[in-house]
């Protein structure tokens, strides 16, 4: 299948898509007999551009890495710049709309108003973006499926590694009972180095030299991006309409040496878990640091890593381990993704 992409935000994780797409064109064709056109980028700081008969994907990103507006883009076809995210979505002839722009995660804003815009207009929408998939899941899922079309969001909850699409596809026909992660590699990260022997504020501070914590880390250290995905997980797999402030969440910024050492004589280690299980019919879910047995699999995950296990009635215990951001990481959710909606015309 061919299909036409438009891309709302232009960032790490449009470029990191753009850049995959590019260099694996062939492959796409010949493995999956799946054809792209980037037909309009739209971001707020760099600019938009949209073309009917296709971008040049490898011009667009030379143009931003040497600071050029997107508005200055021209070519020999009927070309239009400026256009905001809403007239992209609502005027291109894209199929696709890749929802990449930045989201507040308390409204779930601007991303939520540029999903709905495109499930209402036909075209199916792909989003890495944690805010619609937390807050708005059940309406933008009820809308897609109005509309014929799919509403896809592999990399919310770990990037590029596999969660969604595994529990749906690869683990179909498991009753998944229960499901615990480690969801935030930031926490992680500070967690792995204050076993190592770090306090608390130094192993916060190399993890913001590292670029794996902001420089506000509260979103991190007190588990609301955990939170955001744990709704998700509980939605999207458990069948529940949660809504963050019904889940109980706390972070690690309170974990003393002192804890660490504890759990370590009783051969445990502290994680920041996100856990989402069913109990007596009903599906509960959590976000707290928690000591795990040195046993479990989730133990030996270290560092900025993130990691999940499924709980399930015909493998048991299933654990997936990988990335949770980066910028190919999570251009190749995004990917997923739209191939899933090309294999969706090939069945």
């Amino acid at each position: 299948m061919k299909f036409n992409l438009a891309l709302i935000g232009f960032g790490t994780v449009g470029q990191g898509l753009c850049e995959i797409l590019l260099s694996k064109k062939d492959y796409l064709k010949e493995r999956y007999n799946f054809e792209w056109k980037i037909v309009a980028v739209s971001d707020m700081l760099k600019g938009s551009v949209y073309c009917p008969a296709g971008l040049d994907a490898q011009k667009l990103l030379s143009m931003v890495k040497d600071g050029k507006s997107l508005n200055e883009y021209s070519c020999e076809n009927e070309f239009y710049n400026g256009w905001d995210a809403l007239k992209t979505i609502n005027d291109s002839n894209a199929d696709i709309v890749c929802e990449l722009s930045y989201t507040d995660i308390k409204t779930g804003q601007p991303a939520t108003d540029h999903c709905r815009a495109a499930l209402n207009s036909g075209k199916h929408v792909v989003t890495s973006n944690k805010g619609p998939a937390a807050l708005f899941y059940r309406e933008l899922e009820t809308l897609a499926k109005v509309n014929n079309v799919k509403f896809m969001i592999e990399g919310t909850v770990m990037s590029g590694t596999p969660v969604i699409n595994l529990a749906n596809n690869e683990l179909a026909g498991n009753e998944i009972s229960a499901i615990r992660g480690i969801l935030n590699g930031t926490t992680n990260y500070i967690l792995t180095k204050m076993e190592e022997g770090m306090s608390y504020p130094d192993a916060l501070k190399k993890a913001q030299e590292l670029g794996y914590a902001e420089a506000d880390p509260t979103a991190d250290v007190e588990g609301y991006d955990a939170l955001a995905k744990v709704t998700i997980l509980a939605n999207v797999l458990m069948g529940e309409n949660l809504k963050p402030q019904d889940i109980p969440c706390g972070g690690i910024s309170k974990i003393t040496p002192e804890d660490i050492q504890k759990a370590k004589s009783e051969n445990k280690k502290w994680k920041l878990i996100g856990e989402v299980k069913k109990e007596n019919g009903k599906v509960k879910a959590s976000v707290s640091p928690m000591m795990i047995d040195s046993s479990h699999p989730l133990a030996g995950v270290n560092g900025a890593v993130n990691a999940i296990t499924f709980t399930t009635d015909l493998l048991g215990d299933v654990t997936v381990t990988g990335p949770g951001a980066g910028k190919i990481e999570t251009g190749y959710s995004i990917l997923t993704d739209i191939l899933e909606i090309n294999r969706f015309y090939k069945e």
